[in-house]
């Protein structure tokens, strides 16, 4: 049952996605891409929040270019499996992404594991819906 109470929330959660939908369009892409992940991060955290849709859609198919940067990589992993919380991927993704940045690794390389990361993350999560 609706209550006068719940009703504020529902209107309350109304302006405040409609503000954070004018906010998103004036970002550049690389902060919107940041907000997501933070947006998600947050989710992760939420206790009452739902973690696993009924049905898991599949990854899209992004196809990888023959010349393609780690932090491009992240952004088409990112799109193929957006339905993947992002906060659960962080501590893997960010050690990769630190390795080549910070030791040099081989970009090549560093986009093979982190593909792997996600296609083995989808794995778990799809095994487990």
């Amino acid at each position: 049952m609706m209550t006068p109470m719940n009703m504020g929330r529902r209107t309350r959660g109304s302006e405040i996605s409609r503000r954070v939908a004018e906010i998103t369009d004036r970002l550049p892409e690389d902060q919107r891409q940041t907000l997501l992940r933070f947006a998600e991060f947050l989710l992760a955290e939420a206790p009452e929040a739902e973690t696993v849709p009924e049905t898991l859609p599949e990854p899209k198919a992004i196809p990888r270019p023959a010349e393609e940067s780690v932090i491009k990589a992240m952004r088409r992993l990112s799109e193929t499996y957006f339905m993947l919380e992002r906060g659960k991927l962080l501590n893997e993704t960010s050690a990769l992404m630190a390795q080549h940045v910070m030791q040099g690794r081989d970009a090549v390389e560093v986009i093979d594991e982190l593909e792997a990361v996600f296609a083995s993350h989808y794995e778990r999560v799809r095994s487990a819906s």
